[in-house]
């Protein structure tokens, strides 16, 4: 590490005796796997990672750090996409890595709810539930590193938004330490409360700017006892949206997911792994991977089928898992895009959403635009199409220079979000606004909204300590001054 002015050794020394021995990371090396996101994107350099194993410890550091003008970024397994979680260059912001509070506190089977520590896996929560005949439906990719206070604190979406909601509709209550160290124990699990203003739902997508989240309770769901799971293809995405608003209708809240991709992720996934086939006997513009679900004696397996073959004047060709390997597989297809897209390279990430009537007519428009004055690039589409949520990507050409990619993103990006409002769209449907997409929120949100959300930063965060310079603009600190 390099040398530190005094004040900042001072810092550091009072820090760690606010802290049991072991737990405050300063070398650079220790510190190294806490510096960047999963996207490879954005990274920092802390001024050292405080990995806290109790809330009592969370709010004794964040007591000292109030009272000094410390800066402090709470981390969990770094799984995002904006650079909300990943420290500023400079080494002037503490991270605090909630990874060391991984507790499943309680499950309730009965109040279908269970209560877990804000560094918990999402995969190991959801596999406690399980273990309970429960279901947590959280589900992405990711949920093998990310963590459920990363989960809640940027409302995180995924596949199974369609029936259960963003994390936001699962949550039933929170502990947060605020900024100045006082904690508040909202950990309810009652289902109906109405005593006043709801305040779980001001941390809730707050990205780590209003308050430390160190457990939430969340509810559960029966576990289902029959998961059907299939890839169609379709002459166009007018022909998909048609199809979802019949699957609505037919299949009602037993459908579960309803993923759009256009045939270019289907080829990067087929490329990526050579031990794949093409899924279906030709190759199609659009494909729709649909997954229903249900428990007790309703005959899914019959439901889909029936679905499936009454909507043969939309669907070209499709298959029906008939095992959950198969299924697995299929779903294996979309993650690997997800994964595989760039080649291991810097690519534009979009997440956005319009409203769901419009979304053909968005895609359309995009791609048009995108060809016409970009024609070079290779624009990937995919997306959760019962919330109007897409990734729209641009992934440069092969050879671009770093400048080059810069001068791409920022015009790709504004040819796709002016898209977005001229539908009535948002810039960031799950990944949040962070520190990558804070101009271009901005930009459009209006005086009143912005207003409110800065009078609740000051409320909340008067010294400004808490992911300063995420969401918002960043203020000066007293420890800065």
């Amino acid at each position: 590490m390099n040398a530190l002015p005094p004040t900042r050794k001072k810092s550091l020394a009072a820090l760690a005796s606010t802290m049991p021995e072991g737990t405050l990371l300063t070398t650079d090396e220790d510190m190294e796997r806490y510096c960047r996101d999963w996207s490879g994107d954005h990274f920092g350099t802390p001024l050292a990672v405080a990995r806290p194993e109790s809330t009592a410890e969370v709010s004794s550091l964040l007591r000292y750090c109030h009272e000094n003008g410390i800066a402090v970024v709470p981390q969990g397994g770094l799984t995002g996409l904006v650079g909300a979680a990943v420290a500023a260059p400079g080494g002037n912001e503490l991270v605090v890595s909630l990874e060391r509070m991984n507790k499943i506190r309680s499950i309730s089977p009965i109040d279908f709810a269970m209560i877990v520590e804000a560094g918990c896996i999402l995969e190991d929560a959801k596999r406690a539930a399980e273990v309970s005949d429960c279901i947590l439906p959280i589900t992405f990719g990711a949920q093998g590193s990310c963590r459920i206070g990363g989960n809640v604190a940027t409302n995180a979406g995924g596949f199974n938004v369609l029936r259960y909601g963003m994390t936001r509709d699962l949550v039933l209550g929170l502990e947060v330490v605020l900024s100045d160290g006082r904690i508040w124990n909202g950990l309810k699990i009652l289902r109906k409360d109405n005593r006043g203003y709801d305040l779980k739902q001001m941390f809730i997508g707050s990205e780590g700017t209003l308050g430390i989240i160190t457990a939430a309770s969340l509810k559960l769901f029966p576990k289902p006892t029959q998961v059907e799971t299939a890839l169609v293809g379709l002459r166009s995405v007018e022909d998909a949206m048609a199809l979802y608003a019949k699957a609505r209708r037919e299949c009602s809240d037993l459908l579960t997911a309803f993923e759009l991709i256009l045939r270019v992720g289907i080829d990067i996934a087929l490329k990526a792994r050579p031990d794949f086939i093409d899924p279906l006997t030709e190759p199609y513009p659009v494909y729709v991977l649909i997954e229903a679900s249900a428990g007790g004696r309703i005959d899914l397996a019959a439901v889909l089928q029936d679905f499936l073959q009454d909507a043969g004047d939309l669907i070209q060709d499709g298959v029906l898992a008939t095992s959950r390997a198969q299924a697995d597989r299929l779903w294996l297809l979309r993650e690997t895009l997800v994964e595989s897209q760039g080649n291991g390279g810097r690519y534009l990430r979009t997440d956005v959403s319009v409203p769901i009537s419009k979304l053909a007519d968005f895609v359309t428009d995009t791609l048009e635009a995108l060809g016409k004055q970009y024609p070079e690039v290779l624009a990937v589409t995919y997306g959760h199409v019962g919330d109007g949520n897409l990734h729209l990507n641009v992934i440069p050409p092969k050879g671009s220079s770093p400048d080059t990619m810069e001068i791409l993103f920022h015009q790709t990006e504004k040819i796709i979000f002016d898209v977005v409002d001229r539908y009535g769209g948002s810039i960031s449907a799950e990944h949040g606004i962070g520190r990558v997409k804070q101009q271009a929120y901005l930009d459009r949100v209006d005086e009143v909204t912005l207003d409110i959300a800065s009078r609740l930063k000051d409320a909340f965060d008067p010294g400004h300590i808490l992911s300063n310079g995420r969401i918002l603009r960043p203020a000066a600190l007293s420890g800065d001054r």
